[in-house]
């Protein structure tokens, strides 16, 4: 059926293609949710700092 360097470039596709899919799993559950919970608590801090910067402003 295969002969063994045929045997050997289809498990190095299949390691890349195995390794490919756990990276967009973990990039997906873990890495993207974290990065924009960052950005939104970063966008929120900012607002806050820029609101209290204005209200001491009219003081």
């Amino acid at each position: 059926m295969f002969e063994f360097d045929q045997y050997l470039g289809f498990l190095a596709v299949m390691g890349v293609a195995t390794l490919g899919f756990w990276l967009m799993i973990f990039l997906l559950t873990f890495v993207v949710p974290y990065w924009l919970f960052g950005g939104v608590m970063e966008l929120l801090k900012e607002k806050r700092a820029e609101k209290k910067a204005k209200q001491e402003q009219t003081l």
